[in-house]
């Protein structure tokens, strides 16, 4: 189910009523209700895939049990590398399988040696990606001894098939949803009109910047050898602005709907086309991916500790099993692969932890500095995006050959005045919002009664600017694919 459909429309306020006005005064009915909710939320897409998140769930449950009662090390180790390899099993079946057997058979065929293996038909469930390193964060953390394992099935149930978060993130740490399961939750009218409006915020993200964006941009990625370098270089500037409103706009959708429940998820996106290197860029990109493979990867191999050659091969390391996560392809590793390049210089120099605060924190504007660096760093992003964005390697570099050919200092012929008009005043609004989650974010002075009309104004402005100029047809979300 979409969020940005007329399903979920219907489907949200139907489980909204229930929870809060039918069983309100019972937790454990309300944890199963979230459990019922979010199975026919999934199983909308194809019900057939409901087994593996229930036999993940069961899996994991079980193994965490066993983990908390169980004190030889050899067997505590045997269990947590089950829970591993059942979820990577099917992670790497589901998504990885074709990719691994077509590059088998073509480093043969290079050789002469032809091999008649066809390729199967897999269907990749969605979200697979997400609740799987989620499931697995749960039996690290009771192995590792931060977590305790849970005796209630409904509420771990819950916690793995979180509705909101379930397809595309953010994927939360069982220390901190988990506990929420088990804490009664009241209605809170406050966090109701905080969380419609980052719901609000994500719908205009979605619709009005990302799914325009994506009308040029697969009109110039489809067909981009007969686009001058000008007309490319917006189109690699439109993705850029397509894939962040796409991805943090499902992120807001997901965590302002968790609000209306009375849940606090983790923030998964904080302004990252502001930061002013790569480093900062990563701390604000995609948090929840980013903290996992930095706690559950990079840290336990050694992190920035020990030699240079360690130093090196660990960030090569977590920036490539990153792009492998994003799909199977070789344009997200090589993406994962320049962004660890990108990132190196910064480790090596000891700089990677300058930009800790937000850019210009207290202030209106930028200084030049400021602008510069950001400038610079976006336009890195944007570079690895083509090849996050390419179906092939050599897509990509021909790609970028013609952007950096003559032709760059020619008129685009594709320029869309108006959107782009409409995507500047949706960079302002972000600007001035920086030091918030969101910007419809309510705290104790907008909640005041002197900024009703205020609030008004506001959403109805959104809500107007959705249906007037939004992008409708129920378009996926891009990181569905993932």
């Amino acid at each position: 189910m979409l969020f940005n459909s007329i399903d979920f429309a219907i489907f949200l306020p139907v489980v909204f009523i229930l929870y809060w006005y039918v069983i309100h005064n019972h937790l454990k009915l309300q944890n199963l209700l979230i459990v019922l909710a979010s199975y026919f939320f999934y199983g909308w897409w194809d019900w057939r895939f409901l087994t593996l998140i229930i036999f993940s769930t069961i899996i994991d449950y079980t193994i965490g049990k066993k983990l908390q009662t169980t004190t030889d090390t050899s067997r505590r180790k045997l269990l947590l590398w089950t829970s591993v390899f059942v979820n990577l099993g099917f992670l790497g079946f589901f998504k990885y399988y074709n990719f691994f057997l077509d590059n088998f058979v073509s480093a043969f065929s290079f050789f002469g040696n032809e091999i008649p293996i066809n390729s199967l038909n897999i269907i990749l469930p969605v979200g697979i990606s997400f609740y799987t390193f989620q499931t697995m964060s749960y039996t690290i953390d009771v192995y590792k001894g931060k977590l305790k394992a849970t005796e209630d099935f409904i509420a771990f149930s819950a916690f793995v098939s979180f509705f909101p978060q379930l397809v595309a993130g953010p994927i939360e740490r069982a220390t901190n949803l988990l506990p929420q399961f088990y804490t009664k939750r009241s209605l809170n009218k406050q966090s109701v009109y905080d969380g419609l409006g980052q719901i609000l915020w994500g719908l205009f993200k979605k619709i009005v910047i990302a799914d325009n964006c994506a009308l040029f941009v697969n009109e110039i990625f489809t067909d981009y050898n007969i686009y001058p370098g000008s007309t490319l270089l917006l189109g690699s500037i439109l993705f850029a602005f397509q894939i962040y409103c796409d991805f943090s706009g499902y992120s807001d959708i997901a965590i302002g709907t968790a609000r209306l429940f009375g849940f606090n998820l983790m923030q998964n996106f904080a302004f990252p086309y502001f930061s002013r290197d790569i480093a900062e860029f990563w701390r604000r990109w995609h948090i929840s991916l980013s903290t996992w493979f930095r706690d559950y990867l990079y840290i336990p191999l050694g992190g920035s500790r020990g030699s240079l050659h360690r130093k090196v091969r660990n960030t090569f390391i977590i920036f490539i099993v990153s792009g492998f996560w994003h799909g199977a392809n070789w344009t997200f590793i090589i993406w994962g692969a320049l962004n660890a390049i990108y990132y190196l210089p910064l480790l090596l120099s000891k700089k990677n932890k300058v930009n800790t605060n937000s850019v210009a924190e207290g202030k209106w504007l930028f200084s030049i500095k400021e602008f510069f660096q950001m400038f610079i760093t976006f336009s890195l992003i944007t570079v690895s995006w083509v090849f996050f964005r390419s179906d092939t390697v050599t897509d990509s570099i021909s790609y970028l050959s013609i952007i950096f050919s003559e032709t760059l200092f020619t008129r685009p012929t594709i320029f869309p005045i108006d959107f782009l008009a409409i995507l500047t005043v949706f960079i302002i609004v972000e600007w001035f919002s920086r030091m918030k989650k969101h910007p419809f974010q309510i705290n104790d002075e907008f909640w005041h009664a002197r900024y009703s009309p205020l609030r008004l104004i506001s959403f109805s402005a959104s809500i107007w600017a959705i249906i007037l100029w939004g992008a409708f047809g129920n378009k996926q979300f891009i990181y569905f694919q993932f």
